[in-house]
């Protein structure tokens, strides 16, 4: 099995209570993978069983190793397993150290059937500058702050040399303002680190902005899986999202920088996109997001208008939302597609229907920091 073809395989069926989990999906052995979905879809329950915390019947195999397998008999307890583990809460010692704490999850490793951390593990000195804990080192949990514990909780799971890392809605219990300080960490880890992560959220904005593949649940089962930017394509996608936050993700390059206007300019397949000016070197390739809100159509090219980012493209899908005011519209841009919620009464007011010619004005546009994986 080369590196490419490694994965995680996961097929979990069963009952707690009145709720049936019935699930199966595979990923690959690198980047991160989102579940989606809303509260009581059976997000954490499948991280659980992943982890060995929960024995449902099914089967998981990670990186060619079975974890279980109910048909042989298969069921390696939880600390046998090499997972590293994010909960909501940090459930930090409170009486250790934050350097001491980070310990707690190197010891872990140390004598366990999992064996002794390899070469290629994570450092003590690298968890430590990856998720900037240097000047915290000395203090407990009691003198951090809702991020600071959730990054030390991180690099504790981390410590412990994992095949993979669990995340069950890490950022679920911060304020804005505190999530906004924290992505930007997982994003390193993202971009320096080999191991998967599965993650959990309800949050369509923290999945476009942290996934490579998402998994979206409802009710139990898998609704729709693939990679990121494929599935906030899907105009169903808006029955498990969020509708105010429901856009897309596209891959863009760097072209220039406008440092009298402050501006930033990006090409997409041709077509250019302007943001308020960011640090990254011309030539790099980003992800933007565009959220559907944000996105109005006009059947001409318009003239003498504020908006600066205006795609020519054509009609590639329209959703109306029975009972309500609203429709969502997909349209091709060339290369990709983006999402524009819009009035029922605007798409008859414009004639619009599939292969359309149309224009489409982006109000906003919001840079990601992170490269798309390759």
């Amino acid at each position: 099995m080369t590196a490419e073809d490694a994965k995680i395989e996961a097929r979990f069926a069963g009952a707690l209570g009145g709720f049936v989990l019935d699930v199966a999906f595979e990923t690959p052995m690198r980047g991160i993978t989102a579940l989606f979905g809303p509260s009581g879809c059976g997000k954490t329950t499948i991280l659980r069983c992943m982890a060995g915390l929960r024995h449902l019947p099914g089967r998981l195999a990670v990186n060619n190793q079975v974890w279980q397998d109910d048909g042989r008999g298969v069921f390696l307890k939880p600390y046998r397993r090499a997972v590293g583990y994010v909960f909501q809460e940090a459930s930090l010692f409170a009486h250790l150290t934050v350097h001491k704490n980070l310990l707690f999850g190197a010891q872990r490793v140390q004598g366990h059937v999992r064996g002794q951390a390899s070469d290629g593990g994570v450092k003590f000195g690298d968890a430590v500058d990856m998720l900037g804990l240097e000047t915290l080192l000395n203090r407990t949990p009691g003198a951090l702050s809702g991020g600071e514990r959730q990054r030390v909780a991180v690099g504790r799971a981390l410590l412990s040399q994992p095949e993979l890392l669990l995340m069950d809605e890490p950022l679920a219990a911060l304020d804005h303002e505190t999530k906004e300080e924290i992505l930007p960490y997982l994003e390193t880890l993202h971009e320096h680190l080999s191991i998967p992560i599965v993650y959990v959220s309800h949050d369509i904005a923290e999945v476009a902005r942290l996934a490579d593949r998402m998994v979206v649940l409802s009710n139990g089962k898998v609704a729709m899986e693939g990679d990121v930017t494929s599935v906030l394509e899907r105009l169903d996608l808006t029955d498990s999202a969020d509708r105010f936050e429901a856009g897309v993700v596209l891959a863009a390059r760097v072209v220039r920088h406008d440092e009298k206007f402050q501006l930033t300019h990006f090409d997409h397949h041709g077509q250019s996109f302007v943001t308020p000016l960011v640090k990254v070197a011309a030539g790099d390739e980003v992800r933007l997001r565009v959220r559907a809100r944000d996105v109005s159509l006009a059947t001409q090219m318009p003239i003498g208008i504020s908006v600066r980012n205006i795609l020519k493209g054509i009609v590639a899908e329209i959703r109306e939302e029975s009972g309500t005011a609203y429709a969502e519209i997909l349209v091709d841009i060339g290369g990709a597609k983006i999402r524009s919620r819009v009035t029922r009464a605007a798409v008859a007011d414009l004639g619009l229907s599939i292969d359309a010619p149309v224009y489409a004005l982006v109000k906003s546009v919001t840079f990601e920091r992170r490269p798309r994986l390759r």
